[in-house]
């Protein structure tokens, strides 16, 4: 892969990012003003799953064939290249089949080739993981590759729910978090976890002790999933596995930010402090989210959480915008794939500051329903958050077309 097609890549990746604050910006607009075109469920399913396989799964497949590109035979890495391609024509094929018809003949087919296309991948990158430089890294991408093939469960169950149209609302549920949960915090995090440590290289002692904190965390990931049906009636038992399951992920993730610390993480990858600040932001991010998955084991809480759609809404965003999508942006920067010139510093300040007040907003909307109290204009604020991320966005994408400092 040349540094060329590298480039072209990262701009078709960003495109896809565009196409998702595009739909993000309609939504928005349906909620807080008239706007009779498309129907709102639709444009949810088409921006999920757009996001998700167009946007998340697309960049993480070309960061990983990245680092196989010394590594492997150029054969092989056309291989790969093709299952790029192939993945993004899927991904447009949900985009637009979600969004005219909803669930129905065409979307079910693209989201089934897009399954058949992670299989391959999945499947090829675990036997080729063997060639990567740094071992622990292809651990985690392998652990990552699983949950990502895990994941695909809530995928067939979804769709033979729709196309026998016998929908049950706890299993269509059940099916919905469980294809979120091993995405976002299995194939998603595992990913950003192994870029991480790419990002180090094989120069600390660290690595030698991270395998038992990847396991800890990888094992504690399935159980995790119990989180997401919380408002089910589980038995005691079960309740009592999931929540020692979210002790140890937390702790995992603490154990992960005190070696990263140790090694001087953020000294060590870039010399920028304004990328140094957004990694801040991100493992703040993280952090919020283990404290949360904590905090639903109270039953309280998760019935809080799952009673109030802006409470749900604010923690994907707060996991997909603030957590992953942002470390991926930061990431092809650090990894030197991109050039961090002033148009990109515009357009990164300009797309942290609208997710954070993104994230804000949402809070206090949903702060406020457990309350029922009505926030005056807070769908007018939310739209507007939405367009300046769309606006940050668009102007790191034009970075990609100038030149560096």
């Amino acid at each position: 892969m040349s540094k060329d097609s590298s480039k072209m890549w990262i701009i078709i990746s960003l495109l896809s990012l565009v196409t998702v604050a595009v739909l993000g910006v309609i939504m928005r607009y349906k909620i807080a003003f008239s706007f009779p075109f498309l129907n709102q469920k639709n444009l949810q399913y088409a921006h999920s799953h757009f996001a998700f396989a167009g946007w998340i799964t697309q960049t993480l497949f070309l960061f990983m064939t990245q680092l196989l590109k010394n590594q492997i035979p150029n054969e092989k890495l056309r291989y790969y290249e093709n299952l790029l391609w192939a993945n993004w024509i899927t991904a447009l094929g949900m985009l637009f089949s979600f969004m005219f018809q909803g669930y129905a003949l065409y979307s079910i087919l693209f989201s089934s080739l897009s399954i058949v296309i992670s299989f391959m991948f999945g499947l090829s990158y675990w036997y080729d993981s063997k060639y990567l430089s740094n071992h622990i890294v292809g651990q985690w991408f392998r652990w990552a590759i699983f949950f990502m093939l895990l994941s695909t469960i809530g995928t067939f169950s979804l769709s033979f729910m729709m196309i026998s149209r016998n929908i049950q609302q706890h299993t269509y549920l059940a099916s919905v978090y469980w294809y979120l949960h091993f995405q976002y915090n299995g194939w998603f995090f595992f990913v950003c976890m192994g870029l991480i440590y790419n990002l180090l290289g094989n120069g600390h002692a660290y690595f030698t002790t991270n395998k038992w904190t990847l396991r800890l965390i990888g094992f504690t990931c399935i159980p995790a999933y119990g989180l997401s049906i919380l408002w089910m009636k589980l038995p005691f038992w079960v309740e009592m596995l999931i929540a020692i399951a979210a002790v140890l992920q937390a702790l995992g993730w603490a154990i992960i930010l005190i070696n990263l610390n140790k090694v001087s993480f953020l000294k060590t990858v870039t010399s920028i402090r304004l990328l140094k600040w957004f990694l801040i932001i991100i493992a703040i991010a993280g952090s919020i989210k283990f404290i949360l998955q904590l905090g639903s084991t109270i039953p309280a809480v998760s019935q809080l959480a799952f009673g109030f759609r802006s409470i749900v809404i604010a923690y994907l965003h707060l996991v997909l915008l603030v957590f992953i999508s942002l470390f991926l942006l930061v990431y092809t920067y650090l990894s030197k794939i991109s050039s961090f010139n002033r148009f990109a510093l515009v357009g990164m300040v300009v797309f942290v500051l609208a997710i954070l007040s993104n994230e804000l907003l949402l809070g206090i909307q949903g702060i406020a329903s457990v309350a029922y109290i009505l926030v005056p204009w807070i769908n007018e604020m939310l739209f507007l958050v939405s367009l300046f991320i769309l606006i940050g966005i668009g102007i790191i994408l034009y970075s990609k077309f100038r030149k560096s400092y």
